[in-house]
Parts: structure tokens; sequence; C-alpha cells
């Protein structure tokens, strides 16, 4: 098979879908395999990398989708990307369609197969080409949320850990899963008081382990708008595979946080989990509203490239061999992972969105 691996063009997004280690291997097990110049650059991987392996290098977009049968992408396809897309591709992507009506309308209207990263399943209901990424965002969620309460950021001016005659910050996480949990594993680490959300026991008792500092809870609205208030850091988490994200706190919450509290969505790609939520960019990632700091950027891994695409490319590999062997139908990993296929749309959950 063709397999085509455009350069993102998302705001400031410098991932790669592969590395060269893992084009290669592709390469050598009979596939074709073309990259975009300088797709790879600010992952750190220049095109003659590529070339080692045996990936051909296309000069152009144009050139790449005319040539591709699969089309590897990170981010989902992007307004000046629809024309090149074509009814015969079969598109590998994060895709977040539940929060993207146009996007989805777009798939449907070109006809092609597409195939979201975040959807692809496994029997034991886990996600695994979702995890390597929320695992990174949920560290640099912690990370950045703790840079933005420095108040030249326009926080509170307060640091995360505290320190001796120092109260500590305190940071709520809603939801214990991959990104929750990464979240609340770097607050802790940094010493803040740190309170996680969730309704799975087993993820509760993962989080109550990280140390004497950590809080879990189960996911009770008046819990949830108690702590909230309270919150110098308050991180977003919450998944439901294919779906909108729910909205667990409300505006009116949010309008009686204290000012220069910082909220960070990392469902924001789904919709987000926060009332008062809405996409950003890395060119311009935080607004205010009523006093409080929010940062919705949808591609948080794509600051640190060169990680991300060594995660993603590992995470990929067996998936992309199984798509280009059998097609998208290889597994039921990949079946559940297919949301449009010949103008219809096909997940479950996104049937339900739009019912």
């Amino acid at each position: 098979m063709r397999i085509g691996i455009p350069k993102e063009i998302k705001v400031l997004e410098g991932r790669v879908a592969l590395i060269p280690a893992a084009a290669g291997e592709m390469v050598r097990h009979g596939h074709e395999v073309f990259l975009e110049k300088s797709a790879g650059v600010l992952s750190g991987y220049d095109d003659a990398a590529y070339r080692a392996v045996g990936v051909q290098i296309v000069d152009n977009a144009k050139a790449l989708y005319d040539t591709a049968q699969l089309v590897l992408k990170v981010k989902e396809p992007q307004p000046q990307e629809f024309d090149l897309l074509r009814r015969d591709h079969l598109l590998f992507s994060y895709l977040h369609l539940a929060a993207e009506p146009v996007l989805l309308q777009a798939l449907q209207d070109i006809g092609l197969t597409a195939v979201a990263f975040e959807t692809v399943q496994e029997a034991d209901g886990s996600l695994p080409l979702l995890a390597p990424m929320s695992d990174i965002a949920g560290r640099i969620a912690t990370q950045v949320g703790a840079h933005l309460l420095h108040r030249p950021q326009g926080g509170k001016g307060i640091l995360l850990g505290g320190l001796p005659a120092v109260e500590r910050g305190k940071v709520v996480v809603l939801g214990a899963g991959v990104a929750g949990g990464n979240a609340a594993t770097v607050a802790a680490a940094l010493g803040a008081q740190v309170v996680v959300f969730d309704r799975n026991r087993q993820k509760l008792e993962h989080m109550r382990a990280l140390g004497p500092n950590v809080t879990a809870l189960y996911a009770f609205d008046d819990a949830i708008k108690r702590e909230v208030l309270g919150a110098d850091l308050l991180i977003g988490a919450v998944l439901i595979t294919g779906a909108r994200a729910p909205h667990l706190v409300d505006a009116q919450t949010v309008r009686r946080m204290q000012a220069g509290s910082v909220i960070i969505d990392i469902s924001v790609d789904q919709g987000g989990c926060i009332e008062t939520t809405r996409p950003t960019n890395y060119a311009d990632p935080t607004y205010v509203w009523e006093g409080v700091l929010h940062f919705g950027v949808t591609n948080m891994p794509g600051a640190v490239p060169r990680s991300s695409s060594q995660a993603i490319s590992a995470a990929l590999i067996p998936y992309v061999s199984q798509l280009a062997d059998q097609g998208a139908e290889a597994t039921a990993a990949l079946r559940k992972g297919i949301n449009v296929m010949g103008g219809k749309v096909i997940h479950p959950a996104l049937q339900r969105e739009l019912a």
C-alpha cells in the first residue's frame, strides 16, 4: 500500500505520524511510504533520515495526497486540506468528530473511510492510540498550570507545591483516567494538595496511593462544586469514547472561583468538561473569563513534538501494519475506530450525538 504522511498544518503543531525508524519498518514490510518535504523537521527528523530508511520525499501536500492510498496524520484535517482528500482515501488520524461538525460533514461528503486514533479500542476497553498522548497531555496540563499561576502570566501568584511557612496550592482533577492520572501524579510530586474525582473505585485507589497529599473522591456533583470553589488549578480530563464530554462544572461555579485561578481542560478536543471552556491554540493559548484564566489548547502534546512523535509512532505501528495489509476492518479494534465510511456515520457514539 502507498502510505502518505503529510506535514501537519494545525497552528504550531510539530508532530509527525511516524518517525524514521517506524516508517522504515513499514518499508521493510513491503509498503511504499511517502513523506511531505520537511514533515518531520519540527520533531527533530530531517528528510535525510527518512530517505535513509527508504521513504520517498514529495515536494508538497497535493503531490502527497495524490500519491497516497492511506493518509496517516496526527491531527484532524484542516479546512484547507479538505479538497486534497478523495473518496478512495483511507484516513487514519485523531479526528474528535463529536466536537467538529464541519469536519464530520466534510468527511461524509467526500465519502472516504476515516478511522480515528482516539476510538480504536481493544477488547479490554483500552484506547491504545489515545493513551500515549493522554500521558503527555496530563503531564503538560500540570506543568502549564503551575506556570500560569505565576503572577506575570495572570495567575494568582502562588507556588503550586508551597514550601515551609507557605500553604500548598490546591489542584482539582476531574477524571482519574490516563490524562487525569498523569496530571494528578505530577501535581502530587510537586507537593500540591490534590483532589481527584472519578466514579471507578480502582482508579480512586490508585490515585490515593500517590501520597498523603492526594484525596480521591467519588464524582458527586456537590462534592465537585465544593472542591472546585477552593481550587487554584482545575484540570478537566473526562472522556466518553467518541462522544462529547459532559459538563461537570457549570459557568456559575467558575464565576465563583477566586480571581487568578487557572482552568486547563484536556477534554477540549471532545468539547470540554467545563462549561466555560472554548478551543484555543498555542499561538493564543489562554483567555480570561470572569477573572479565571483558561487554557484550552486542542493539541497540547504538540508542544513537545519530539517526545510525542516517538510515543505515537510506537503505538501506531501494529495498527498501521494491519490497515495497510488488510484494510480498515482488519480487526475488531480497528472496526471500532471507524467513524465515517462511504458517506455514513459509523461509530455508535457519533450516531447518538447526531440523533
